[in-house]
């Protein structure tokens, strides 16, 4: 049996492990019960009811964070020489086409978004089999392909995130970090949730949010009540 450390110790004296908590109560708990040195993230992860097999039951969608990630998000935009101006005055880091997407081709992915217009899909396209896997590919349905390059680019300086269930129902998602205070982590936290509510699939049946769990990095997870949220 392994021996627990002096803080997993000290974790388990903060916290009661089968207790289902208020957002409220979570939030503030998660907080007392993390002991990295770094500023963790923290994470909502909520295992939904639904099949993501089946195209009309995926759950996919974008949200602003009230109060934003906590992290300082590096964005690359490729566009047309006519969008580079507007690119750069809303924040990008990086702007660019075709030098980006050769450096991209020769393995460079040290961004966190990346935006583009439709008119360049073509080339964007064609680093899917890089960008895919690291979850950089530009879509649609996340905003991050689009005309208003300035908005975008905005949006995700702000806060902007956007999620996808997985293979096994659940949408996992970082909404803060631990240096928040407890409402701030309320807020994203909810306003989250409440996105991921007004998505449900009209093919869903039966229970729709499973179960919802706040956490941060290398913390246990808590257990959150659904009826806690709103």
């Amino acid at each position: 049996m392994a021996t627990l450390t002096k803080n997993r110790k000290l974790v388990l004296t903060k916290m009661e492990p089968e207790k289902v908590y208020s957002l409220a109560e979570a939030a503030e708990t998660v907080k007392n019960i993390t002991t990295t040195k770094f500023n963790s993230s923290v994470d909502v992860d909520v295992r939904l009811g639904v099949d993501p097999r089946k195209a009309n039951q995926m759950v996919r969608g974008i949200t602003t964070l009230p109060h934003g990630t906590g992290k300082v998000k590096r964005v690359l935009v490729l566009c047309t020489p006519d969008k580079e101006s507007e690119a750069l005055e809303s924040g990008a880091d990086y702007v660019g086409l075709d030098d980006y997407v050769q450096k991209i081709k020769d393995g460079w992915t040290d961004v966190d978004v990346i935006i583009t217009m439709p008119a360049v899909m073509g080339k964007v396209g064609a680093l899917g089999k890089i960008l895919g896997p690291r979850g950089l590919m530009p879509n649609p349905k996340s905003g991050t392909v689009t005309m208003e390059i300035g908005k975008a680019v905005k949006e995700v300086k702000a806060g902007k995130i956007d999620f996808k269930v997985d293979k096994y129902g659940i949408i996992h998602a970082s909404i803060g970090k631990v240096a928040f205070d407890k409402n701030q982590i309320v807020d994203n936290a909810r306003e989250l949730i409440n996105t991921i509510i007004k998505l449900k699939p009209t093919a869903a049946k039966g229970t729709y949010i499973k179960s919802i769990f706040l956490s941060s990095t290398m913390s246990p997870g808590l257990q959150v009540d659904p009826k806690s949220i709103d």
